[in-house]
């Protein structure tokens, strides 16, 4: 895992690590796939969520509901 941080990113600031970790913990467990089927599996995790600039500065309470229509 340190391999894998020191190699893919300049620095690594402790207040994000845990994001670090979840991704390599992500590449490790998704090994003996293809990049493109990795890809793929990491596009349908975040497909339907939406966060606007109004939830993310704290204007309004974030509502984190995957909508089952696609984005437009």
């Amino acid at each position: 895992m340190k391999r894998g941080l020191k190699g893919t990113y300049i620095s690594v600031e402790p207040f994000h690590l845990f994001r670090y970790l979840d991704e390599q913990a992500f590449r490790f467990n998704e090994r003996q796939t293809t990049d493109a089927a990795r890809f793929v599996l990491a596009l349908g995790n975040v497909t339907g969520w939406r966060l606007t600039y109004k939830e993310l500065i704290g204007g309004d309470a974030p509502k984190f509901e995957p909508s089952s229509a696609p984005a437009e």
